[in-house]
């Protein structure tokens, strides 16, 4: 798509990074079938074409108004374009210039960017959140019914253990999964143990930044780029650690680009390219290593009946944002799981982030389908691999919605030590 970039903004970076991404576009449309906003709106400008169209506007002087804010805000940045797209379009990428170039251009009201500015204080910050969730526990019979469906229940995280294998690997915490569920990253651990791999945890690494991404901070969003960088990077260089390990993958995501991200910082360009490289997927460290569980488990204490019966929901943040598909539900297969085929399971359940608080009805009508998509399957659980999603989707059901991390460590904790 040929794109001249207007003279006023040839030199601001968003308007050049969003021209050359835009030039791939041949305009074919096959976005349109795997857009989740556009197969609920039915509204072109809602769906990645269309978008498209308002950002090439953009960069070539038009006046943005309300209405490219409007759409591209509505957009989820699934990435289910990218995996559909035959040209190579790095649409996430090119949404995000387009938001930043659009932040700057035209300004946000008071009352928006004070919310933006509550929604990346209250859910960055893992104490305020904890907080927040503690709080919501405690008085959740006095809460109503909605927003008591949304108060995550109490769950202990267990043992973590001691660090004992030369193999280790770094872990991010995360903003809000301690909160919601503190056992996950505990039970990668435990597995990862077994597994003659100790998982540690870095104190003094922070959000992944993500959040504040997303909501239009940028420059603070980059400034916890740096900080991450600066402590994974030199625990990689000193060998203290040999990967990073991500079991959300919305943050496994964002960490995946922070070389993209400080590129242009010649400071840090290297080492967060470093960074990027090193990050996988608890699902990636774990591929092949199913029928090691499966005997470790036990065939005896393998999941059967009704219990066998699951269905595994993809984050679009895995499939489409880091392209890792497969490796969870084969190691779920491999331990005696079922995971069910469902429909539409390349679509986003409507959690994104921070997209439930800021577009709670596009996100509604999204968690409604994806749900009676996965409990149509008559699963005993819906597994995950997204603390987002598990939320998102555990407040419009009583199936229970877990990470499949904890399915594994479950079986592995009821197999006797001499096992």
């Amino acid at each position: 798509m040929y794109t001249a970039i207007a003279p006023h903004l040839a030199d601001v970076p968003e308007a050049q990074e969003a021209a050359d991404l835009l030039r791939a576009c041949v305009h074919c449309g096959f976005c349109l079938a795997t857009c989740p906003t556009y197969q609920v709106t039915g509204d072109e400008l809602d769906s990645p074409r269309g978008r498209i169209y308002l950002m090439k506007s953009l960069v070539e002087g038009a006046d943005p108004g309300l209405r490219t804010q409007y759409h591209l805000d509505r957009c989820l940045t699934c990435k289910a374009c990218e995996s559909t797209c035959p040209s190579g379009v790095r649409y996430g990428r090119l949404v995000e210039a387009g938001r930043s170039l659009l932040e700057k251009r035209f300004p946000r009201g008071l009352a928006a960017r004070v919310k933006r500015a509550v929604i990346r204080g209250g859910l960055a910050q893992s104490a305020v959140f904890g907080a927040a969730v503690k709080l919501g526990q405690l008085t959740r019979p006095l809460l109503p019914a909605g927003l008591a469906a949304s108060v995550p229940p109490e769950r202990a995280a267990g043992t973590w253990p001691a660090p004992r294998h030369a193999r280790r690997m770094a872990v991010l915490d995360g903003c809000v999964q301690p909160a919601i569920d503190p056992g996950i990253n505990a039970a990668a651990a435990r597995v990862l143990d077994q597994l003659g791999i100790s998982l540690v945890r870095m104190p003094r690494v922070g959000c992944c930044g993500a959040l504040p991404h997303h909501t239009g901070d940028t420059p603070g969003a980059l400034a916890m780029v740096r900080a991450n960088v600066d402590v994974w990077a030199q625990a990689l260089d000193s060998g203290a650690i040999e990967a990073i390990v991500m079991t959300a993958s919305g943050c496994g995501s964002e960490v995946r680009e922070y070389g993209h991200l400080l590129r242009h910082d010649s400071a840090y360009a290297s080492r967060a390219a470093q960074v990027s490289a090193a990050t996988r997927d608890l699902s990636e460290v774990l591929q092949g290593l199913g029928p090691q569980l499966a005997e470790r488990i036990g065939t005896a204490r393998r999941p059967a009946g009704e219990a066998a019966r699951i269905a595994y929901h993809p984050p679009c943040s895995l499939q489409h944002g880091q392209k890792v598909r497969g490796h969870a539900e084969q190691l779920l297969r491999d331990i005696g799981f079922e995971p069910q085929p469902f429909a539409d399971s390349h679509l986003c359940c409507g959690s994104a982030g921070s997209y439930s608080l800021l577009q709670p009805a596009l996100s509604k009508t999204l968690q409604t389908r994806k749900l009676e998509h996965l409990l149509g399957t008559r699963p005993s659980c819906i597994a995950t691999a997204n603390i987002g999603c598990q939320a998102h989707l555990q407040s419009g059901t009583s199936v229970p919605v877990r990470h499949w991390i904890n399915l594994i460590d479950g079986l592995l904790a009821a197999t006797p030590a001499s096992a």
